[in-house]
């Protein structure tokens, strides 16, 4: 069932967040509801980070330890969505 939520949020993060978006091919609501998911999936394993959150934030370097969590995540996404 999807059921509607309204955020509130600061206008220039909102298109930032867009821009990310669509360069990631995917819906602002579908990497929000990932988010949450990934809030839900963290609590109930009682750990503290996943590394898609971490590299959304920005906490991974753009180095070359950064394609890993990102490779992984397509192919998540992929399988999810067949």
């Amino acid at each position: 069932m999807t059921t509607k939520l309204t955020l509130r949020l600061d206008g220039k993060l909102i298109k930032q967040a867009k821009k990310a978006a669509q360069a990631k091919g995917v819906s602002l609501s579908r990497i929000v509801e990932d988010y949450f998911r990934t809030l839900t999936i963290r609590e109930r394993k009682g750990t503290t980070e996943s590394p898609v959150l971490s590299e959304i934030s920005g906490v991974l370097s753009a180095g070359a330890g950064t394609k890993k969590p990102r490779e992984e995540y397509r192919k998540h996404l992929e399988e999810k969505y067949r």
